[in-house]
């Protein structure tokens, strides 16, 4: 019993280990900075979010006035992430969670608690809906981008579409594009108006530009597949040129059936020139392939 007790205890300690102090100060970051953008720009002007996100806020509108973007949020997004819980893990879980609590106490804060009159128009960009579009949907998709960098997601409609995408033959991408297109269709059907709904939109697009910048970075890495009879002479070149490590892979070719190296070279759109140029200087004959890297990451940046 008492080895059982010691197995139990060193399981919770393995799995708790996991969190990061850094990811929670950072999630909370995330979903203050998502809850200013949703209540200061687009709640306002009744503009809508994507995802639960959006649905929350069409729902505070056509419902009691007690019930507010934050009930919702909360009602929504917790029964879907405790639903994947299987399929994302305890970690992930927690963490969206947490952002989504911080998402929701923040939107209260802003919009019943601080003195910020954001019942008719945005504070800051007034009843200009372009304006209101573009911040809101960049400044969300700070919050949602900063949130998945950091191990978690703050719209439950993302765990709907890892669950449910495969089953139905589409992608995780085209789930959430169906669902916000349904979701806008619904809301000028309500109102029977087009233009928030098309507005919104454009707070979608910004959002999701935002998100892939903030998650993969203005730059993307580049990947150097060389494929060479001299792999060694490449290699060490491209070691001593730019200061980076080279990984030989050892292959054969499918028509000669003959033995080939290949380089994978890890590098930036700034490098590629030089590159080229120092293959080509080595081995004239020598194949290369490049291709975009969505993130580098070392084996200690993952503790």
């Amino acid at each position: 019993m008492t080895s059982k007790r010691k197995m139990i205890k060193k399981a919770a300690y393995l799995m708790f280990d996991k969190f990061s102090i850094k990811n929670f100060l950072m999630l909370l970051i995330a979903g203050t900075i998502n809850a200013f953008g949703v209540t200061v720009f687009l709640m306002p002007v009744r503009l809508y979010d994507s995802g639960i996100s959006g649905t929350s806020m069409l729902l505070a509108q056509i419902t009691p006035h007690w019930l507010t973007l934050s009930i919702f949020l909360v009602i929504l997004n917790v029964p879907l992430f405790i639903f994947g819980l299987k399929r994302q893990g305890v970690v992930f879980t927690v963490y969206s969670l947490f952002a989504v609590a911080v998402y929701s106490t923040v939107s209260w804060l802003i919009s019943d608690v601080l003195p910020i009159d954001v019942s008719f128009a945005s504070p800051l960009a007034g009843n200009d809906l372009l304006l209101c579009a573009l911040f809101g949907g960049v400044i969300s998709g700070v919050g949602s981008g900063l949130t998945i960098r950091y191990g978690g997601a703050i719209d439950g409609i993302e765990v709907m579409a890892v669950v449910f995408a495969k089953k139905l033959g589409i992608t995780v991408g085209t789930f959430v594009m169906i669902y916000n297109v349904i979701l806008y269709i619904i809301a000028g059907l309500i109102f029977n108006s087009w233009i928030l709904p098309l507005y919104s939109i454009v707070t979608y697009g910004g959002a999701l530009k935002t998100v892939d910048f903030i998650v993969e970075g203005l730059d993307r890495s580049k990947a150097a597949m060389i494929v060479t009879e001299k792999p060694d002479e490449i290699s060490d070149t491209l070691t001593e040129v730019f200061e980076s490590g080279v990984t030989k892979l050892y292959a054969k070719g499918g028509y000669s059936n003959e033995e080939k190296t290949v380089i994978y070279f890890v590098l930036n759109r700034f490098q590629i020139s030089k590159m080229k140029a120092i293959v080509r200087s080595i081995d004239p004959n020598a194949f290369v392939t490049i291709s975009e890297v969505a993130d580098v990451i070392k084996s200690s940046d993952m503790s």
